[in-house]
């Protein structure tokens, strides 16, 4: 039989029948395509009973024959077959001719070749020096910019020729004329164009996720002229013009990361972070260790850009993290200590929220469905993707909180403390995750206070007391550095000689010479470009969602998450009730009415709108005094993704509101069922009307419950100032003593929103003749606040509401602290 010949961009294998073949990304695979829409591992081609088989391996893009994705398919004379895309991803060509001796001898020893818009190939013994770093030209510069310069260890993934008067649209969708597989990605992103003066322009086509030249955000529909030194990213492409052509350069996650120099202060000068100085070489593992108060979680949020450093850079893939956050932040995952999970949800319910948040709103929900699943396969968690992730274990939930973060594709993943209260057996689980993440071409770091599976590691960090580093390198080599045999006995050292000098016994090593002193020799080059990352932004960074979108999907998740929690519901009913009972046990024979008898008040008309006043304002700020600190962690991250501030505050908002309406209906209507009313109200029935300004003061309690949980670090906090807060608005109501006309004390009582709530009902009712005035030598000196009429209850009713709408400001504004700091610049 013919033997088969598969061709490849331009070179030709003839497939040995005693053997199979492994295609993908992977540099140990037979056949390795170096094109991001290619798996790591995407397919095997293999001999089966007389044929050719080709067998996809649950790649992400996929693999098609004719237009059609296939799972298996058999393979002979004249099959064409794409990988990641049906249009023009790269393409396996079989034929039933092998080539001549000579043509053979000449594909062998051709250099891989590169044409316009097919990906660089190559097959797995290229020989040495393939993918090794170019030679740097003396007195060479690494650039800041995206994508790397010539010269650098970096080579273009694919070539696009660009001719004058020419527009090349690029997107998501297969009419672009570069179609990018990236969900980062809008489906009509951005526009480059050649102008007849011989210069490029690029322009955004009002894209999810923003087009960013050297790292800054273009503004939304807006275009900039680019040159040979600037860079723009898409997603996780990056392009740059050179001569005639656009290089694009691709993200697939083998990335270098290093930090130079890295200080930060604290008030006074005090030093938390201490010239840290190392790098992390791709697709590795780098544990960071150390006692307590050594600067690991400092050093965390140094790294990931939600505190920058004082002094020093971070630099990713040689980019500026710091200057250009808003654009790498996409490519960068953070776990933090506590899960950034809703417990209450199921494992896929919780990541369907997650993708509508993080994805750009033109990708439909097919195609979040079908990353989120891929991502549970990855992590084996698709056998639990219903269970709820209260019910996992703590390894489990951790696996949740990496996928939700695998979403997106990034590069680089930080984790903090991922092991923490996990016994031996699911320490070692997590950790070989990280092993297997980093092993599939990304680059892992995670702070740890487990050394039982350092070994697993590529690198070790080990912080000394003080901020500074006391070591780096080889986990294999770092007990023998320190000259102990165990890594309790280091950490003993460490606390018993806190003032011995860590870091210069660190600096004066071999392993420095060995693992950083070349950083620390190339960090005075490590500058930004003129006009280049160093450039102000010129917009703020686009959000992936439009807000209305955002605000729709955070109150159906909010919504989702009370529902799925039984005991809040049944608290959610059950408090009004009571509340609404304590006020109707009162006895009173006139109800709200003023006392026929000339001569007598009803004193206990008062003390009924009391009880239901404070009643509603407790459960007001009961409902919402936790719900922001116990998110703080989930904030912080979705902040960091593109999360909108005030979408995030307005769905609590909406759906607090909406509880604290109907617990209003609740207490009213089992508080004022069995009382006599005024016959009529100012503008409604007396009972709407009473209703109404009880929904109104607990809505704003509501808002003064949201911030104190924006204030206070843990909820344990919480339930004091609750009290507190109730109290405070008990006393200045205005019924238990003489509040007008009473300096000092009146000016008070005009901040508290009992004091207008009281207001609003005391007006309804005319509460300043139904009670006895205070001063009874001076009966016409009433309460002016609760003056039976129209323009009074108005006054009363906006003031309350806008205590209410201040307190939203303040929570937006306390909000801020929560956040990447460098987000707030």
């Amino acid at each position: 039989m013919p033997e088969l010949v598969l061709e490849l961009n331009g070179r030709t294998w003839t497939l040995d029948p005693s053997r199979s073949y492994t295609l993908g990304r992977d540099p140990q695979g037979d056949l390795v395509v170096e094109d991001a829409r290619v798996s790591w591992r995407h397919a095997t081609l293999s001999r089966d009973g007389g044929v050719w088989v080709l067998e996809d391996h649950g790649s992400t893009n996929g693999t098609y024959a004719r237009g059609q994705r296939v799972r298996r398919l058999e393979v002979g004379a004249d099959s064409v077959v794409h990988l990641g895309n049906a249009v023009d991803g790269p393409r396996l060509v079989f034929s039933a001719q092998a080539p001549s001796p000579t043509a053979a001898a000449a594909g062998a020893a051709a250099a891989p070749q590169v044409s316009g818009g097919e990906p660089v190939a190559r097959p797995r013994h290229a020989g040495p020096g393939w993918g090794q770093p170019a030679p740097q030209p003396q007195g060479a510069v690494p650039r800041q910019g995206g994508a790397p310069a010539q010269g650098d260890h970096r080579s273009p993934t694919t070539f696009h020729r660009l001719s004058l008067g020419r527009v090349m649209r690029i997107g998501r969708a297969l009419e672009n004329d570069l179609v990018v597989s990236d969900l980062q990605v809008s489906r009509h992103h951005a526009e480059f164009r050649a102008t007849p003066d011989g210069r490029f322009e690029i322009r955004d086509l009002g894209s999810h996720n923003g087009t960013y030249v050297n790292g800054q955000p273009l503004p939304k529909s807006g275009s900039a002229l680019i040159g040979p030194d600037d860079t723009v990213g898409i997603g996780h492409s990056a392009f740059r013009v050179v001569g005639d052509r656009l290089e694009e350069f691709v993200d697939t996650g083998e990335v270098t990361f290093s930090a130079r120099h890295l200080t930060v202060k604290v008030d006074g000068g005090k030093v938390i972070l201490d010239d840290v100085t190392f790098g992390v070489p791709e697709k590795s593992l780098v544990a960071v260790i150390g006692p307590s108060g050594s600067g690991k979680s400092t050093l965390l949020r140094a790294l990931t850009g939600y505190r920058p450093a004082d002094v020093g850079e971070v630099l990713y893939d040689n980019r500026d993290l710091y200057k250009q956050f808003a654009e790498l932040r996409q490519r960068i995952g953070l776990v933090p200590q506590d899960d950034i999970l809703h417990k209450e949800l199921t494992i896929r319910t919780a990541l369907r929220y997650a993708a509508r948040l993080r994805f750009p709103g033109d990708v439909a929900e097919a195609e979040r469905d079908k990353r989120i699943e891929e991502v549970l396969a990855e992590l084996k968690l698709d056998i639990h993707a219903n269970k709820r992730i209260t019910s996992l274990s703590g390894g489990q939930r951790k696996r949740v909180s990496v996928a939700l973060e695998l979403l997106t594709k990034p590069s680089l993943i930080f984790l903090d403390e991922p092991t923490s209260g996990l016994d031996p057996g699911m320490d070692r689980d997590v950790m070989k995750l990280l092993r297997e993440l980093a092993d599939d071409g990304r680059t892992v770091l995670v702070v740890t206070h487990s050394v039982a599976e350092l070994g697993l590691c590529d690198r070790v960090l080990v912080m000394a007391p003080g901020g500074g580093v006391a070591y780096f390198g080889p986990p294999e080599e770092a007990l023998n550095f320190f000259g102990y045999e165990s890594w309790a006995d280091v950490f003993s050292a460490f606390e018993n000689y806190r003032d011995y000098d860590w870091k210069g016994r660190w600096l004066g090593s071999q392993h420095y010479r060995l693992y950083a002193a070349e950083l620390d020799a190339a960090a005075p080059q490590a500058r930004p470009l003129p006009g280049g990352p160093s450039a102000p932004p010129t917009s703020r960074p686009p959000k992936p969602q439009s807000w209305g979108s955002q605000l729709w999907t955070l109150t159906r998740r909010y919504a989702t998450v009370i529902a799925s929690d039984k005991g809040f519901l049944a608290l959610m009913v059950i408090l009004p009730v009571i509340l609404g009972a304590v006020g109707a046990v009162i006895p009173n024979e006139h109800g709200l009415r003023a006392n026929p008898n000339p001569a007598g008040f009803n004193q206990l008309a008062g003390a009924i709108l009391l009880v239901l006043a404070v009643g509603m304002c407790l459960a007001g700020a009961a409902n919402s005094v936790r719900e922001l600190v116990k998110e703080r962690v989930i904030y912080e991250r979705e902040r960091a993704t593109g999360l909108s501030r005030s979408a995030y505050l307005m769905s609590k908002v909406i759906v607090l509101g909406l509880i604290t309406a109907f617990q209003g209906v609740v207490l009213c209507a089992i508080g004022l069922s069995a009382r006599e009313l005024p016959d009529e109200g100012l503008f409604l029935p007396t009972a709407v009307e009473l209703c109404l300004g009880i929904i109104a003061f607990g809505f704003t309690s509501m808002m003064f419950g949201l911030v104190i949980s924006s204030l206070v670090k843990t909820s344990e906090m919480t339930m004091p100032l609750l009290v507190g807060f109730a109290i405070v608005q008990l006393v200045f109501t205005g019924v238990l003593f003489q509040v007008f006309d009473a300096p000092g004390i009146e000016q008070i009582a005009w901040l508290m929103p009992s004091r207008w709530a009281m207001g609003v009902l005391g007006a309804t009712v005319d509460l300043s003749h139904t009670m006895a005035p205070w001063d009874r030598e001076n009966p016409t000196n009433l309460d002016p606040l609760w003056e039976h009429s129209a323009g009074v209850w108005a006054v009363d009713m906006a003031v309350l509401l806008a205590i209410g709408v201040v307190c939203g400001i303040a929570v937006a504004r306390l909000l801020r602290r929560h956040e990447p700091e460098v987000m707030r610049k």
